[in-house]
């Protein structure tokens, strides 16, 4: 009987340990990782968030927001916010977190990020990738004498055409002021009675103020502008499928999305480790793999993943990236960028 029962009691300790393993297995670290969605979200999938994964052995969620700020505000507001990690603009990360949105980075836990440059990082935000706002043109109209500077764009006499602008404020105050004879490193903070005041300049000669990277690039291939303020990206996209565009990083505006962590990410600890696995140099390298868009970490172009053709073409590869002003996200954070948005509203409708 003795040895009946303590055969009974195993089987039942068997059958208990083989429930709980589904339990143990479905408990593995996971984050929930928003981004813009599209061709780009698809491209850092296969780039950084598959290896990333399972360099940590961790499931990355994924969701996706084409504007996260008045998500994430909704999120926190409910006291349970179910993203963790977001790629956004670094200006959303920095007034998140001075809101109380977004977590304060502890940098002794991400030491990947320990060579980036200050400019690059934030107290609640690290550089991801980069793009830039470019001066492309109609290679038909201009062959390779197009314009190659801000300065040209508003010259309507020696190059005239067509042109188009986006329909925001932020780098497009900065080319006006270019223009106007501003030195790069004399842009912030921003003089925005000056801005506004050489946007009227040119502003009867804008034909579209476009709303999104896809009309900008659609306005390039139709040919309906011969010059325009676009993202390099698209300018890159429709190139290589025969559109005669070209673009200049000269004077271009170097922009990056960041990653931050919301307050009170549901998921903190593995999104730290997320966040420090993603910036990785040897990780970051692969951006370029992907899509036209440049690694956050400038050691990935050290790493010896990324040729020198391709890193030509980069925004921000360290050739690049000196010929461009870096945008301040912590300028259009600010009260003072706060008001530049307002304003703009009223000088579009004007």
């Amino acid at each position: 009987m003795k040895v009946s029962r303590s055969l009974s009691m195993i089987a039942a300790s068997i059958v208990a340990l083989a429930a709980a393993l589904p339990t143990v297995a479905g408990a593995a670290e996971q984050i929930t990782f928003v981004s813009q969605g599209g061709a780009y979200q698809e491209a850092q999938t296969k780039a950084i968030l598959n290896p990333v994964a399972e360099l940590l052995g961790i499931k990355v969620n994924q969701d996706s927001a084409p504007d996260a700020w008045p998500v994430i505000k909704t999120q926190i507001a409910t006291g349970k916010p179910i993203w963790d990690v977001v790629d956004t603009p670094s200006q959303d990360c920095i007034r998140g977190g001075e809101q109380g949105l977004i977590e304060k980075l502890d940098f002794a836990q991400i030491p990947n990020a320990a060579s980036m440059p200050d400019a690059y990082k934030s107290p609640y935000s690290v550089a991801y990738e980069f793009y830039s706002s470019v001066l492309a043109f109609n290679k038909k109209k201009f062959g390779d004498n197009g314009p190659k500077s801000w300065a040209d764009f508003w010259d309507v006499k020696k190059f005239p055409g067509t042109r188009a602008l986006r329909n925001h404020p932020l780098a497009t105050l900065e080319a006006a002021l270019l223009a106007d004879g501003v030195a790069p490193d004399k842009l912030y903070p921003l003089d925005v009675d000056r801005a506004f005041k050489k946007l009227e300049e040119i502003k009867p000669h804008i034909t579209v103020w476009w709303t999104s990277g896809a009309q900008s690039a659609q306005l390039l291939a139709d040919g309906e502008v011969d010059m325009e303020m676009a993202w390099n990206g698209r300018v890159s996209a429709i190139a290589k499928e025969g559109a005669p565009v070209g673009h200049t990083f000269n004077q271009g505006f170097l922009q990056y999305t960041s990653l931050c962590i919301l307050k009170g990410a549901p998921n903190l600890p593995t999104a730290v480790k997320f966040v420090n696995a993603a910036i990785k140099p040897e990780i970051q390298a692969n951006f370029p793999a992907y899509i036209d868009y440049g690694p956050g970490n400038p050691a990935a172009y050290a790493t010896g993943k990324i040729s020198p053709e391709r890193a030509a073409q980069m925004p921000s590869s360290p050739e690049n990236a000196a010929k461009q002003v870096l945008i301040s996200g912590a300028w259009w954070s600010s009260p003072a960028g706060e008001a530049a948005l307002k304003r703009w509203a009223s000088f579009i409708q004007k």
